[in-house]
């Protein structure tokens, strides 16, 4: 029998979208892009995911190009995945704000080991999306920001949510990250029955760039809802 360090590994490793986009939108995949993000995932979920324990699943919107766009570990930037995971890097540099909450909610938890061994995080969309902004400038995008955007990934996402959930999830409580991200998480679950429950955390972005003052409310907040 598969360990869910293994699932994941096997889902990542066959990870890729092949579907149409709008134009201005394309897909990153540091999978493929890097050589090093591979292996570095694989021995993040060897470590912490070495088991065949069910979790429950925290959803976030889709990876930015500077957390597991990079690192391939969703909401781990290169600096967490070393400081805290003890995982090196030597391709890439990153600093993601995102990360920074993340990590500072999961020390509060009782550290990266008890957090892992109860929770998975990942997306609906596992892959990176980036819109032109001008001429050889592209920045990071939501799947939502654009309704053909959404209307072209939907079934991917479909599908996505439900290998998330095949790897081992618990679905009669998931966790959605950001509200607008919760609506249309609604939508899917409405069309397609995944989880019994879904409950909304603010995103680790909005409260770093705009509520950064409240921050420790909002670590209380997400330890008192996880941890119910």
């Amino acid at each position: 029998m598969k360990t869910v360090a293994e699932k994941i590994i096997a889902f990542n490793k066959k990870l890729q979208y092949k579907g149409a986009l709008p134009p201005g939108f394309r897909v990153l995949n540091p999978f493929r892009e890097n050589p090093e993000t591979f292996p570095v995932m694989e021995q993040f979920y060897s470590r912490f995911y070495n088991d065949h324990h069910q979790r429950r699943l925290i959803i976030g919107i889709n990876p930015s190009r500077h957390g597991a766009g990079l690192t391939g570990v969703p909401f781990t930037d290169t600096k967490r995945l070393d400081k805290v995971c003890g995982i090196r890097m030597h391709s890439v540099s990153s600093h993601e704000v995102s990360s920074v909450f993340m990590y500072e909610m999961i020390e509060q938890y009782g550290g990266v080991n008890l957090f892992y061994r109860h929770f998975y995080i990942n997306s609906p969309f596992p892959l990176a999306i980036v819109r032109q902004a001008s001429p050889g400038k592209w920045l990071n995008a939501n799947y939502y920001d654009d309704p053909a955007l959404f209307e072209a990934v939907k079934p991917f996402m479909i599908r996505s949510l439900r290998q998330h959930i095949s790897i081992g999830m618990d679905t009669k409580k998931a966790f959605v990250l950001g509200k607008k991200n919760e609506t249309f998480i609604r939508k899917l679950n409405q069309a397609t029955p995944m989880f019994d429950e879904l409950i909304t955390l603010e995103h680790p972005r909005f409260i770093q760039q705009y509520r950064s003052r409240y921050k420790q409310e909002y670590i209380d907040k997400y330890l008192q809802l996880l941890s119910a």
